[in-house]
C-alpha cells in the first residue's frame, strides 16, 4: 500500500478513501452553501508550519488512521519518504499535527527485535531501536543507534540529531568492525559527528571483546571525509639480534586529496638505530599514476665506548611513474627509479628477494610511434649499480630511432606473385648513447664530461627472400654500419724515463685525446640456405598416436673485408718497447681507453661458411579429459643443435670450435633442462712453462677422435606450484578478485589483482612452491699430451621452498627456506604466522638465523574490502609503496 499525503490540519477532516486509492484528497461538496445558516464547526486555518513537500508512506500489513488525533499508524515493513529522508521500520507512527514520526521494531517469538528502524538522509544512514524525528525542525531523538561513517561504525545508547545532520551521542563507541557486537571499539561518554568532516570524542579508551584496555586518550579525532583521510599509522613491534627491540613503520598518513597522499613513517631501535621514510602516491585519472619513496636510516652496532662500535648511514630513492594508455595513444612515458647506498637492502629490507639482490636498476623512458608511418623513437635514461663491485653505470641519454622494414620495389598489384626483386626489404636504425662507468665513491667527485663514453651508430640492413625448388629458402642480405664519434685517441712512444712513487719506467706510451668528429663504417654480405625435413612414426596405441621429428639444416656464407688495413685508417701502429717492437691500436680506443662506445670495425678478412643442424622432437597423445581437443602435443626435445664454421679467408686453423646445445621444457613447462658443450678439432701443446697453445694439428690425426672437449654445462630447473587446484584445467591463471566484492574502491580491487603475492588468501587451504636448481659445469684442462683429459668440475645444487598452509580457518603459517646441497647449509629462512581476526589482522615474522636474525609482531585493523575477500595483508618491505 502506497499513500501520498500532504500533511496539514485540514487532512484530518478528509474522508477515508477506498483501499485501491493511493492518495488522500479532500472531496468538494457539489451543493451551494446556505448563506443564512451558520456552521457551528469551524475549520481552523492551516498552520504556517505545514510541510512544503509530500510525505509518502506505505506498509505491507495495514495502515490505520486516527482522525481525532491526526495520526497514521503503519504496520509491517513500513516506509516513510520525505524529500531526502527515508525511514523504514516494522512499525511507524506518523503525527500529522506536529510533523513528528516515531518508529520502532517488533519483538519476535524469541524476544529479539525485528524490523529495526533504518534512517537515511542524503547518504547518511543508521540503524536504531527507536527513533523520534521532526520533519519540520529536522531534529530527532534516537536510542541504541548504529550509524555508518565511511568505513567506520558508531554504536550509542542515545543520540540527538540536529539540522545539518549533526549527531550528538551519549555513551558511544567507534569501530571499523561491521558486526552487531564488534570485536573492538573506542568508547567515549560523548561523541559528536559532523558528516563529511570529522568525528570528535571526549575522553576515550580502547576495548577488545568488550574488555577495557589501559589505552586511554584524553580525546579522539577521527577523519570522516569521503575519499582519502588522514590518520595514525600503527607501528609493529619486534626484536633484532643486532639492533635490539624496535618499533617499525609507525607514523602518520596524510590523505591530501583524491590525487595525492603522503605517508611519513619511522623506525626506532633500543640500541640507538633509527630510520625515516616518506612515501607519496599520486594519480590523475586517465593521465598518469605513480609513487615516490625516500628513505634514510642510521644503524648503530656495538657500544659507543668500545673500539668495535660502528655506524652505518644509508639512503634509498624509489620513483615509479606510469602513463595511462588513454592519455596519448602514440606515445608513452614511464619511470622506474631505484637508487641508493649499497648497504640499504642489507639493513632495511624484510623481503628475501630484495635482501639477496645486489643490483639497483633504473630506467626513465619515453617512446613514440607515428600512426600509419614506419617510424619509432625511444629515449632512455638508465642507471645500474652493483653493490658488490661498487660499479655504477649511467646512460645520459640513450636514444633509438628506427624505420620499420619497407619494400621499395614491391609490386602494386597485390594479386601478382612476388619475386626476389620485389621482396627486397630495407630498414634503418639509429642508436646514440652517452655513458659513464665508474665507482660510486667517485661518481660526484672526480667525474668529468670527457670520462663519458659516447657515440652514434647507423645500421642499414638490406635483405630479400628467394624460394628454390619449393622447399628451400635462400636469404641473402647486406649490412651497412656507420659509427660517429666526437673523440679519438693518438698514441706515441716517449723515449724518456718516467719516475713514479713505486717504479722507474724507461720509455712509455703516451695517449692523447683528440676532440673532433670521426666516423668509422663497415659492411658485410651474407646468405643462407635453409629447409625443414619432417619424419613421423604413427602408433595404434590407445594413448600414443604419433612421434614427429623435425630436422632443420642450415648452410650460410658471410664475407667481410679486412677493416684493419691501412686504407681504411681505423688502426695505427705505435712503438711498444725499447727494442722497437710495434703494436696496432684503434684510434677509437681499447679496453682501457675507449672513446667510441660502439667500438671500431673488426680486424681481419672473413669469409666464413656456417653449418648447423637443429632437431625438434614431439609426440601426440590422446586426451581423456578434454573432449573438445581429443589430442594434445607433448614436447620431448624443443631444440638440439650442432653447429660449426669454416673460415676460407685465413691460411690456417680454418675450422671453428664445434658447439652442441639443447634445451627442452617438460611437465607443463615446470621442468627446464639445458645442455651446452664445446669441442675443439685442434690439439693443444704445452711448453716448458706449462703454457698451452692451440696449434694447427687435428685431434683426429693425433689422438683418433673428432674433437677435444673443452667444457660442458648441464642445467636442470624444476619449478612446481602445488595447491588444491593444481590438477584443474583453466585457460587463465586464478586471481584474487575472482571472488568479487561490493566493498572498497576500484583502486583497491585493482591493487589486489595486480599484487596477489602481497596477500594471504585464507580461502586457499594450502600452496607450496618448489624451486630446484642443478648446475653441473665441466672444464677440461690439458697439462700434457699424456693427461689431456683432466677435468675441473663445479656443482651447484639448491632447493627453495615457499609454503602457505591453513592450520584452521583463521590461522595460517607461511615458510620460506632453502638448502644448499654443496655447502650443506640452509639458505635465507623466514617463518610467518598470520591470524585472521575478521576486522583485525595479526602477523608474526621470525628470521631464526643469519645476519637478519630477528622477530616482528604486528596487529592492526583491516579494511572492509579485505574482510569481504577474506585476505590478510603481508607485512613486507613494499608496504611503503602501497597504501590502504
Amino acid at each position: 500500500m502506497l499513500i501520498n499525503l500532504a500533511i496539514s490540519p485540514l487532512d484530518s477532516y478528509g474522508a477515508f478513501l477506498p483501499k485501491s486509492t493511493s492518495q488522500l484528497q479532500l472531496i468538494q461538496d457539489s451543493l451551494n452553501p446556505d448563506s443564512t445558516i451558520s456552521d457551528t464547526i469551524v475549520v481552523p486555518p492551516a498552520k504556517s508550519s505545514a510541510l512544503k513537500s509530500k510525505v509518502e508512506y506505505s506498509a505491507e500489513d495495514s495502515i490505520r488512521f486516527d482522525i481525532t488525533k491526526q495520526k497514521a499508524y503503519l504496520f509491517g515493513n513500513a516506509k516513510v519518504d520525505y524529500e531526502t529522508v527515508t525511514l523504514t521500520a516494522e512499525y511507524i507512527e506518523l503525527d500529522m499535527s506536529s510533523n513528528i514520526v516515531y518508529a520502532i521494531g517488533k519483538p519476535d517469538s524469541t524476544g529479539k527485535l525485528k524490523g529495526k528502524p533504518i534512517f537515511s538522509d542524503d547518504g547518511q544512514e543508521f540503524s536504531t531501536e527507536t527513533i523520534t524525528y521532526n520533519f519540520e525542525t529536522e531534529k530527532g531523538l534516537i536510542t541504541q543507534v548504529i550509524t555508518t561513517e565511511g568505513e567506520g561504525f558508531i554504536h550509542s545508547d542515545t543520540a540527538k540529531k540536529f539540522p545539518d545532520d549533526i549527531l550528538y551521542i551519549k555513551n558511544g563507541a567507534y569501530t571499523t568492525c561491521d558486526l552487531e557486537h564488534p570485536h573492538f571499539s573506542i568508547k567515549s561518554p560523548r561523541i559528536k559527528i559532523i558528516p563529511d568532516d570529522k568525528i570528535i570524542t571526549g575522553p576515550a579508551y580502547l576495548t577488545i571483546a568488550d574488555i577495557p584496555t589501559p589505552l586511554v586518550l584524553p580525546f579522539g579525532l577521527f577523519p570522516n571525509k569521503r575519499g582519502r583521510s588522514s590518520g595514525i599509522l600503527i607501528p609493529t613491534y619486534g626484536e633484532s639480534l643486532n639492533t635490539g627491540f624496535f618499533l617499525k613503520d609507525g607514523g602518520y598518513y596524510f590523505g591530501i586529496n583524491d590525487r595525492v597522499d603522503l605517508a611519513l613513517r619511522g623506525d626506532i631501535y633500543s640500541k640507538g638505530s633509527w630510520a625515516l621514510k616518506a612515501h607519496s602516491n599520486y594519480k590523475k585519472r586517465y593521465k598518469y599514476s605513480g609513487y615516490l619513496d625516500i628513505s634514510y636510516s642510521e644503524y648503530q652496532f656495538g657500544e659507543r665506548e668500545l673500539a668495535e662500535f660502528s655506524k652505518q648511514e644509508d639512503f634509498f630513492i624509489a620513483w615509479s611513474h606510469r602513463q595511462d594508455r588513454k592519455a596519448r595513444p602514440n606515445s608513452t612515458f614511464s619511470a622506474k627509479v631505484n637508487a641508493g647506498s649499497k648497504n640499504y637492502n642489507k639493513f632495511n629490507s624484510n623481503n628475501a628477494d630484495t635482501y639477496l639482490t645486489n643490483t639497483f636498476q633504473s630506467n626513465i623512458s619515453y617512446s613514440k610511434s607515428w600512426a600509419n608511418r614506419p617510424y619509432n623513437l625511444s629515449l632512455n635514461l638508465r642507471h645500474s649499480q652493483n653493490t658488490l663491485t661498487n660499479v655504477v653505470d649511467i646512460s645520459l641519454p640513450e636514444v633509438a630511432f628506427s624505420v620499420n622494414r619497407v619494400y621499395p620495389f614491391k609490386q602494386k598489384n597485390k594479386t601478382s606473385k612476388g619475386n626476389a626483386f620485389s621482396n627486397i626489404g630495407v630498414s634503418y636504425r639509429l642508436d646514440a648513447i652517452n655513458k659513464i662507468s665508474t665507482y660510486d665513491s667517485l661518481l660526484f667527485k672526480e667525474t668529468e664530461f670527457s670520462d663519458f663514453n659516447n657515440g652514434i651508430k647507423h645500421t642499414v640492413p638490406i635483405s630479400t627472400s628467394i624460394k628454390l625448388l619449393k622447399y628451400i629458402n635462400l636469404n641473402p642480405s647486406i649490412n651497412f654500419t656507420d659509427r660517429w664519434y666526437f673523440q679519438s685517441i693518438e698514441k706515441q712512444w716517449i723515449d724518456d724515463t718516467l719516475f713514479t712513487t713505486t717504479d722507474t719506467i724507461v720509455g712509455y706510451i703516451k695517449t692523447d685525446t683528440i676532440i673532433g668528429f670521426q666516423n668509422a663504417y663497415d659492411f658485410s654480405f651474407s646468405a643462407s640456405l635453409t629447409t625443414k625435413l619432417f619424419g613421423m612414426i604413427q602408433f595404434r596405441s590407445k594413448h600414443l598416436k604419433a612421434i614427429r621429428h623435425v630436422l632443420t639444416p642450415n648452410i650460410g656464407f658471410s664475407y667481410r673485408p679486412d677493416f684493419g688495413d691501412n686504407q681504411w685508417g681505423y688502426y695505427k701502429s705505435v712503438q711498444s718497447d725499447t727494442l722497437g717492437n710495434t703494436t696496432d691500436y684503434s684510434k677509437f680506443g681499447d679496453n682501457t681507453t675507449w672513446r667510441g662506445y660502439y667500438g671500431a670495425p673488426p680486424i681481419g678478412k672473413s669469409g666464413v661458411v656456417n653449418f648447423s643442424l637443429s632437431n625438434n622432437l614431439e609426440m601426440k597423445v590422446r586426451s581423456k579429459k578434454d573432449t573438445a581437443n581429443p589430442t594434445r602435443k607433448i614436447m620431448l626435445i624443443e631444440n638440439l643443435k650442432v653447429s660449426a664454421s669454416y673460415n676460407m679467408a685465413v691460411d690456417s686453423m680454418n675450422w671453428s670450435k664445434i658447439s652442441l646445445t639443447g634445451f627442452t621444457r617438460l611437465i607443463g613447462n615446470q621442468l627446464f633442462v639445458r645442455y651446452a658443450a664445446f669441442f675443439d678439432p685442434y690439439i693443444l701443446i704445452v711448453n716448458a712453462n706449462g703454457v698451452t697453445t692451440r696449434v694447427n694439428r687435428f685431434e683426429i690425426n693425433e689422438y683418433g677422435r673428432l674433437a677435444r672437449p673443452e667444457n660442458s654445462d648441464w642445467f636442470v630447473g624444476l619449478n612446481l606450484r602445488l595447491g588444491p587446484d593444481m590438477f584443474k584445467r583453466s585457460n587463465k591463471p586464478p586471481t584474487l578478485t575472482e571472488k568479487t566484492s561490493d566493498k572498497g574502491s576500484e583502486e583497491e580491487l585493482e591493487m589486489i589483482n595486480n599484487n596477489p603475492e602481497s596477500f594471504i588468501d585464507f580461502s586457499t587451504p594450502w600452496s607450496v612452491n618448489l624451486a630446484y636448481n642443478l648446475s653441473y659445469l665441466n672444464r677440461y684442462y690439458y697439462t700434457s699430451s699424456e693427461s689431456r683429459d683432466s677435468i675441473s668440475s663445479k656443482l651447484i645444487q639448491t632447493l627453495s621452498i615457499t609454503a602457505d598452509i591453513n592450520i584452521t580457518d583463521k590461522w595460517r603459517i607461511g615458510v620460506r627456506t632453502g638448502y644448499d646441497f654443496v655447502n650443506e647449509d640452509f639458505t635465507y629462512t623466514s617463518i610467518d604466522i598470520y591470524r585472521d581476526l575478521h576486522c583485525w589482522e595479526m602477523n608474526f615474522n621470525w628470521i631464526p638465523f643469519g645476519f637478519r636474525q630477528s622477530y616482528n609482531f604486528g596487529i592492526k585493523v583491516k579494511s572492509s574490502i579485505l574482510q569481504d575477500l577474506k585476505l590478510t595483508r603481508k607485512r613486507e618491505w613494499y608496504d611503503r609503496s602501497q597504501q590502504f
